[in-house]
């Protein structure tokens, strides 16, 4: 199996979600924010499309690489999960390193918020990546699917009525 960037992403969000979606169960476009999120990333930098490219490495697509600069440019909605976004990022430089392209560094953009946040990769972050990626392929090759995280942490998740359908609104 080939994880990608947004494999990744999902094991800092919800084993569920990564086990659902890695097994082919979608629901994202059932959802605003993701509707939202997809619109953000269009809008927010229209003169990006003519200066960078989308990059498609390792199964993973990357919203823009600056290959003079050696940047990838990330763009996200919000800083919600900023964690996940952050080790997305290091694993697209990571892809990057293992096709021999060296000294790429990353920066996640959140343009609602008009901030930027760099991203390195370090030597420690090598060995944690490649431990989540042996515990995604163990996740994902497992027959049962992971437990849900409590309701209260999965409102806005495009997964949500897929997870929790058929329970009364009192649980």
């Amino acid at each position: 199996m080939m994880v990608t960037g947004t494999l990744i992403n999902l094991y800092h969000v919800c084993k569920r979600e990564l086990w659902l979606h890695a097994n082919g169960v979608r629901m994202e476009h059932t959802s605003d924010v993701v509707t939202e999120g997809k619109l953000v990333h269009e809008v927010s930098y229209p003169q990006r499309t003519a200066k960078y490219e989308e990059v498609r490495i390792g199964g993973s697509v990357i919203d823009y690489y600056d290959s003079k600069a050696k940047v990838i440019h990330e763009i996200k909605k919000s800083a919600s999960k900023e964690e996940a976004y952050v080790w997305q990022v290091k694993f697209y430089i990571y892809l990057f390193e293992r096709e021999g392209i060296e000294g790429v560094v990353g920066i996640l953009e959140y343009p609602l918020l008009r901030e930027t946040q760099q991203v390195v990769l370090e030597d420690a972050d090598r060995k944690i990546l490649d431990r989540m990626i042996m515990e995604i392929e163990a996740i994902v090759e497992d027959e049962a699917c992971p437990e849900g995280l409590s309701k209260r942490k999965c409102g806005q998740c495009s997964y949500f009525e897929f997870c929790y359908s058929g329970e009364s609104e009192e649980e």
